[in-house]
């Protein structure tokens, strides 16, 4: 373009001042008008040509910056492939400008697809991690309850949907304060949640769940900040939600009740006999027993109390150690109705004294059970001397043994007092004792529940009680038999 440019500047000129200098023939005008247009087309001819090396140059140059990758961009050499020549030199020194300037640019991309592929790689682990996290909040068994600064519930797994009857979205957050379940879980997220500082409350709660049924829950609550808040949880201004755990205690409370009640009946059970034994001992200090008859008589029931003080600490001992699993178990095969025979051997003499008439009906067939002798043998002592105590004078006792299928069991049927199926549901309880029946006999109110850990937790069997009020009980003990042990 420059040298048409100049061309047609040229030509220009020469038509002006041509008057003035050539020749005023015509053939001198034309002559001097054919040199100047061959003039001019030789100039365009000349510009033409030098542009087409040029664009030349330019394309080869064009051609290997395309071919180089991000390593060749980074070689000061990688354009000493492309000949050099005279005209190419402006070029060539454009060609590396481009080359460093797409260099950076390389290097720029590179980093930057380093750091898109880190923050891919937070991005996955990320998202694992916070599946993994829903994944185990929502297997928990304990309610999980969070509130965000405002209020609204964003998470609650399974467990606290169920027991505080709401249901959470994505879409929808419901207001934890509009929830009436539980007035207290509702003011200890409330308070958790407006303190300034990052605190832990804990309390105890009663609940009822999804049933009905009322239980036990100790809350442990503590804030919840905001980590997208400026100054994170030590920053006083920083809003702040807050998260409660809910652990059902419903069985620790039960056990904390039944021993607060088995401590509170050992004292009371202790508390009678050694009064007694306290009262008749300050009798003889006092010189009251004047005479050896009386003296006697004092210490017959020192004696007895004191029978009866040993026997309650024996039956503790026993059911602490059962119930320990401490206590020496030797399981052999035997027979049982030679056990139960030997029961009523002991326990014969006494049925005598009470004219109580103790009878047998064993099985004609050989049953074998792998037991403990004298965990088995006690275990039926207790239940005759238990019958023997609330039968009447002239009434009868039958041990009975049979086989069902591949069980053996053992009855013992009295013609007693008979319990109420309130009393049935109760007399294995410890300490429970029959308030009629308290006059019949002394008792500690610990046999049945030791025959019920040793036939239960030693023997593996079940123990039933068939009674009806002034007709007499049933107490049933099925163990399972050599047979089906081997199977």
């Amino acid at each position: 373009m420059a040298f048409l440019a100049v061309a047609c500047t040229t030509l220009g000129v020469a038509w002006v001042v041509e008057p003035f200098f050539a020749p005023t023939t015509w053939p001198a005008r034309l002559g001097l008008v054919l040199g100047g247009t061959a003039l001019l087309l030789g100039t365009i001819r000349l510009g033409l040509s030098q542009s087409t090396k040029a664009g030349a140059s330019a394309q080869r140059y064009i051609d290997r910056l395309c071919e180089l990758d991000s390593l060749g961009l980074q070689d000061d050499n990688s354009l000493d492939i492309v000949p050099v020549r005279k005209e190419d030199v402006q070029w060539r020194e454009l060609a590396h400008k481009i080359r460093r300037r797409l260099a950076e640019f390389a290097a720029q991309a590179d980093e930057v697809e380093m750091a898109r592929a880190g923050v891919e790689v937070r991005i996955r682990r990320i998202s694992a991690e916070r599946d993994q996290l829903s994944e185990i909040v929502a297997g928990l068994s304990d309610p999980v309850l969070a509130i965000d600064p405002f209020g609204e519930i964003v998470l609650a797994n399974p467990s606290a949907e169920r027991l505080l009857d709401i249901r959470t979205t994505a879409e929808s957050h419901p207001i934890f304060d509009q929830l009436q379940q539980c007035e207290e879980l509702v003011n200890l997220l409330a308070e958790t949640r407006r303190r300034k500082a990052p605190i832990q409350k804990s309390s105890e709660l009663n609940l009822a769940d999804s049933d009905g049924n009322e239980r036990w829950y100790r809350v442990t609550c503590r804030t919840l900040t905001n980590p997208q808040e400026s100054g994170g949880a030590n920053d006083r201004n920083a809003a702040h939600g807050a998260v409660a755990v809910l652990s059902d205690i419903s069985g620790t409370r039960a056990i904390q009740k039944r021993n607060a009640e088995f401590v509170s009946a050992v004292s009371h059970e202790m508390k009678t006999p050694l009064s007694s034994i306290r009262a008749y001992v300050e009798l003889l200090v006092d010189g009251e027993a004047d005479d050896e008859a009386t003296r006697g008589e004092f210490l017959g029931v020192i004696n007895d109390q004191t029978d009866r003080l040993q026997r309650l600490i024996d039956n503790l001992l026993s059911l602490a150690r059962i119930e320990a699993g401490v206590v020496a178990v030797n399981k052999v095969p035997q027979s049982l109705n030679e056990r139960l025979a030997e029961t009523v051997r002991v326990l014969e003499p006494t049925a005598e004294q009470k004219d109580i008439r103790l009878t047998t009906d064993f099985s004609q067939l050989y049953l074998g059970v792998l037991a403990d002798r004298d965990l088995l043998l006690q275990g039926a002592i207790n239940l005759v001397s238990n019958a023997l105590k609330y039968t009447h004078r002239g009434g009868s006792v039958t041990v009975r043994s049979k086989l069902n299928d591949q069980e053996v069991i053992f009855e013992v049927q009295d013609s007693g007092v008979g319990l109420s199926p309130e009393d049935c549901q109760r007399v294995f309880e410890k300490f429970y004792r029959v308030s009629k029946d308290r006059d019949m006999a002394q008792g500690t109110g610990l046999g049945l529940p030791l025959v019920k850990h040793i036939v239960e937790d030693v023997h593996g069997g079940r123990i039933e009680v068939d009674s009806e009020l002034g007709r007499g009980s049933t107490f049933r003990v099925i163990l399972p038999g050599l047979a089906q042990l081997s199977a």
